[in-house]
C-alpha cells in the first residue's frame, strides 16, 4: 500500500509485515498520521483476511506527494516482493506519464501488479490509465461485496474494475460521515484480487484473466 502509512494495531488492520517511508528521513516510520492509509488497509484486510500487508508511506500530513517519490515507492514495493501494489491515488499531469510507465514496467518484470485509480470526474489519472495497470473506477451504486468488470479499450491489456467508493464501515458512524472516494474503490479491488491470489498458483495478471472476465460482476 503506497499511502499515508498504517496504524498497524488498529483492530480492522491486524498488523503489517513491514514497510518503509518515502515521506520522512526516518525510513522505518510508516505510522499513519491522517487515517487514510489505515482505512485503505482495513478495506483490503476485510476482503482478504490473510493478506500480508506492506505499508509504504508516501504522504506526510496531507494527501500529496510527487512523481519521483511515487516512482521510487513503486520500485521499492516491487523489489520487496509485493504481488499487488495498491495506489489509492493518481495524477492528471501527463508530464509524469513516461516515468510512471517505466516504474509499471519494472514492477511487471518483478511479478508485481499495480492497482490504481483510473479516472475521476471524467479525468484520466496516471498511472491507473496506463497499459498493464489494473485501473479502477468508483461506482457509488455498487455494493461493497461485489465488483464490476468491463472490457479494456484497444490500448489496454487488462479490464477496467468498478467498485464501491466506501471503505469498511465503522460501528456507530453513518456511512456519509466516513471517508469515501475512488481511493476506497481501489482498495476494495485490491482486496478482491488478493483473495483470488490466495487460492491460485498464478501471477496477478493471470488471475485477472482467469477469474475476472469482462462484464462479470
Amino acid at each position: 500500500m503506497l499511502d499515508s502509512g498504517v496504524h498497524a494495531d488498529h483492530p480492522h488492520v491486524g498488523g503489517v509485515q513491514g514497510g518503509t517511508s518515502f515521506a520522512s528521513e526516518n525510513v522505518t516510520d510508516f505510522v499513519d498520521r491522517i487515517g487514510h492509509g489505515t482505512a485503505v488497509a482495513a478495506a483490503i484486510r476485510e476482503k482478504s483476511p490473510d493478506v500480508d500487508l506492506l505499508a509504504v508511506r508516501v504522504f506526510e500530513r496531507r494527501l500529496a506527494t510527487d512523481a519521483d517519490v511515487l516512482v521510487r515507492a513503486i520500485t521499492w514495493a516491487a523489489d520487496h516482493g509485493a504481488h499487488l501494489i495498491n495506489l489509492s491515488l493518481g495524477t492528471a499531469n501527463p508530464a509524469h506519464g513516461e516515468r510512471l510507465a517505466a516504474a509499471i514496467q519494472h514492477a511487471a518484470s518483478r511479478g508485481s501488479l499495480v492497482v490504481s485509480a483510473r479516472e475521476s470526474n471524467h479525468v484520466d489519472w496516471l498511472p491507473g490509465s496506463l497499459p498493464g495497470v489494473a485501473g479502477v473506477v468508483a461506482d457509488w451504486t455498487c455494493e461493497r461485496d461485489v465488483i464490476g468488470v468491463t472490457a479494456p479499450s484497444a490500448d489496454d491489456s487488462l479490464p477496467v474494475f468498478h467498485a464501491s467508493a466506501y471503505p469498511r464501515s465503522i460501528p456507530g458512524v453513518p456511512r456519509e460521515r466516513n471517508l469515501s472516494g475512488v481511493s476506497f474503490a481501489v482498495a476494495n479491488v485490491t482486496g478482491f484480487l488478493a483473495r483470488a491470489l490466495e487460492s491460485a498458483d498464478a501471477s496477478p495478471v493471470d488471475v485477472i484473466r482467469r477469474y475476472f472476465s469482462a462484464t462479470s460482476r
